[in-house]
């Protein structure tokens, strides 16, 4: 979610209890004061399961998993040897930085949930084109619009995985943690 909403850390940790695997913390707007009362919230347990967007400093107080490179912050810090993740609009990016990362998320992959006017960008017959061409592969995560209904074409297009933003975040701030956790359960039922 990139704003910040009340019992956020205590949000973020019953979906860790719950079977997330991962966590992108991606909040452009925030400080790394903000992000560093948000990490002190969230237990360090957790912490090798929670990757930067921004504010890559952070990693000398807290021992996260990695970085998440995109336009705002395209290099990793010097000297980084951790998890290095990235963020790809094109099928031609996904080809020039998969070598480099241990993953890739490619969006917009359905219309956005969180970002109007944010449409899907590829179409069906592209994405089976590009995995018989091994663009996506295992190290491809589909982003953008994804529900979970949609996680059998997301099987099928090859993509190794699925990221949420709105379709998660949505029902922990409209509604709560416990439809959010519910809504989450959901989704781990399709995968």
């Amino acid at each position: 979610m990139p704003d910040f909403f009340a019992d956020e850390a205590q949000c973020i940790e019953a979906l860790f209890r719950n079977g997330l695997q991962y966590l992108h913390l991606r909040k452009p707007k925030a400080s790394a004061e903000e992000y560093g009362a948000l990490l002190r919230q969230i237990a360090p347990c957790y912490y090798d399961r929670i990757v930067l967007h921004d504010h890559f400093e952070l990693l000398e107080r807290f021992p996260l998993k990695g970085v998440h490179l995109n336009s705002r912050n395209p290099q990793p810090p010097v000297g980084w040897c951790g998890h290095v993740s990235r963020s790809c609009h094109s099928l031609e990016e996904v080809e020039t930085y998969k070598p480099h990362c241990d993953y890739l998320f490619l969006s917009p992959i359905y219309d956005s949930i969180s970002k109007e006017g944010y449409g899907a960008t590829f179409t069906p017959e592209a994405l089976i084109q590009a995995k018989r061409e091994g663009i996506i592969d295992e190290k491809v995560v589909a982003l953008g619009g994804v529900k979970a209904e949609y996680l059998p074409d997301v099987n099928a297009y090859g993509f190794g995985g699925a990221a949420f933003l709105g379709y998660v975040w949505h029902p922990f701030v409209q509604d709560g943690l416990e439809k959010g956790i519910e809504n989450f359960s959901a989704i781990l039922e399709k995968i």
